[in-house]
């Protein structure tokens, strides 16, 4: 949680003035990063030429699987050499498909305050999906509900360094599998109103989807404006199954993005090395995106990954590995190599509590995405447990950090530089700053000031009750849902996407299962 800003040369009010807006929250969105930093390129344009030709070789010579009918018969329609369900296909081919997604793109959010450019250096933060457990605010872990999952939409809403609500942040295992998109997908609109992700967990839930959005935003609306995200994942290695080619085609013919997302477990289902498992991994996206370009010639499109190395003791995927951060690098660059926006998760750890292997890993990580430049940041609040809970300390406190990277990305602040060299005039050697006007009109915003990390001393840490920053984060979440206040959808619109999910509800048998999306 930041607080409000005073603008810099304006002291008005003096200090009693000053310490009401410090102690008033400021839970307004951050504009989406534009990442300032100097990326972290770790290959040369030879080496960024050569896994582009190796992935080449590998469409062209290996193929890829697509099992789907479908989208079997769009290839060989597109020219595609398709022989049973292992499509090759042709480097050339590929080149001019993929020359056809747009570079960036605007997301619409309900709110048109809360709409974000995506692509180039433009960048947004978006929470975890996916957990079947959750750790509660009592620190509990257990499975989640529906109002568990609306607490944290009201939680993404509440952060400003966190862009979208996602979708289903948590399982709600309250409901029918074969309903839950329904609900998690409400839960998004209704709770937030910031941009955010559509169930891809089959062609028919991504069909609602894009039904439910049509009733928020306009059908006709979509034709021409991004309004969410869908995810689909590959099976590493190079195979795309129906479940996620359906899924794709609902979002690509309404003109929405997708993430092409292949799955990698390092050393597991790629090869155990970093390059190739980049070039193999590169191959695998080109021959989705390139899909999308055959559904829909000019619809948006993001290169996706799931990224982890497996423990060669265990076989157990790990988190914030060099290894990851090295292929991060990678794929920003190969990314920029094709001009498309690109995907990463963030903020992703494999300890059971939040502990310290937690905030190591997902420290890690944040820092490699931000210096790979990565565009659309996933998982960006409350991973843990290898992607099997979302903590809400660590979701509070993972949101700071992305709040904390978001400063370091804008860049060195050149605007009060001669009022700061002034001051060194008026104070001199020996004196300090604390009193200056400079200081008093600019000490808000000079440096970030972590509200949930204690640098007290010790004494005065033990007076206040020697508190962790777990059972900080958790008093944090419950203020912030004592003051949530849910952001208003248009009446008939609310009551027209109920009777949608009531109608669907009574179409779809309900089925118990578990899908999950990384």
């Amino acid at each position: 949680m930041t607080t409000e800003t005073i603008p810099s040369g304006s002291r008005a009010g003096g200090p009693a003035a000053r310490r009401a807006r410090r102690a008033r929250p400021d839970l307004r969105m951050l504009p989406g990063l534009h990442n300032r930093l100097p990326r972290c390129e770790p290959m040369t344009p030879d080496e960024v030429a050569r896994i582009d030709a190796a992935s080449m070789d590998i469409l062209e010579d290996v193929g890829v699987v697509f099992r789907d009918e479908i989208a079997l018969g769009d290839w060989r329609n597109a020219g595609a050499d398709v022989r049973g369900e292992r499509v090759h296909l042709d480097r050339g081919l590929v080149r001019n498909l993929i020359a056809t997604i747009p570079s960036d793109f605007t997301y619409t959010a309900r709110n048109p305050a809360n709409s974000l450019r995506l692509g180039g250096r433009d960048s947004i933060f978006v929470p975890m999906t996916g957990a079947p457990f959750l750790r509660d605010l009592d620190d509990r872990r257990r499975s989640p509900t529906l109002d568990d999952l609306a607490m944290f939409h009201k939680l993404a809403q509440m952060s400003p360094a966190l862009h979208s609500s996602a979708h289903h942040i948590v399982e709600p295992c309250d409901l029918p599998v074969s309903h839950r998109h329904l609900h998690i997908t409400y839960s998004s609109m209704k709770h937030s109103d910031k941009t955010f992700m559509g169930m891809t967990t089959s062609p028919k839930n991504a069909e609602d989807v894009m039904e439910m959005c049509a009733i928020l935003f306009g059908a006709e609306f979509m034709e021409s404006h991004p309004v969410t995200t869908g995810n689909c994942n590959g099976n590493s290695p190079l195979v795309w199954d129906e479940t996620m080619l359906g899924a794709m085609r609902a979002f690509c013919r309404r003109n929405q993005p997708v993430l092409c997302s292949p799955f990698v477990l390092g050393g597991a289902n790629t090869p155990a090395s970093v390059a190739p498992t980049v070039a193999q991994l590169n191959a695998e996206a080109l021959s989705a995106l390139a899909y999308t370009q055959v559904i829909r010639r000019g619809c948006p499109a993001i290169y996706g990954h799931y990224l982890s190395t497996v423990s060669m003791k265990s076989g157990a995927p790990m988190a914030g590995t060099p290894e990851i951060s090295l292929m991060n690098f990678m794929i920003g660059q190969m990314a920029r190599h094709y001009d498309v926006p690109w995907r990463t998760s963030n903020t992703l750890g494999g300890a059971k509590t939040f502990d310290a292997q937690a905030g190591y890993e997902s420290a890690t990580t944040l820092s490699a995405v931000i210096h790979a430049g990565a565009n659309y940041i996933w998982h960006s609040a409350g991973w843990n447990e290898a992607g099997m809970h979302c903590s809400v300390a660590k979701f509070i406190v993972d949101a700071e950090q992305c709040a904390m990277a978001y400063r370091m990305a804008e860049g060195i602040r050149w605007d009060d530089f001669d009022a700061g060299l002034e001051a060194v005039r008026d104070i001199g050697p020996g004196g300090h700053y604390l009193g200056h006007p400079h200081t008093q009109d600019n000490f808000q915003r000079a440096f970030f000031l972590p509200e949930l990390f204690d640098n007290n001393s010790i004494e005065q840490w033990q007076a206040e009750g020697a508190v962790e920053i777990t059972g900080r984060a958790l008093r944090q979440a419950r203020k912030l849902l004592d003051v949530y206040i849910e952001p208003a959808l248009d009446e008939a619109k609310d009551e027209e996407l109920r009777d949608y999910i009531v109608r669907r509800e009574a179409e779809i048998p309900a089925v118990e299962a578990l899908n999950q999306e990384f």
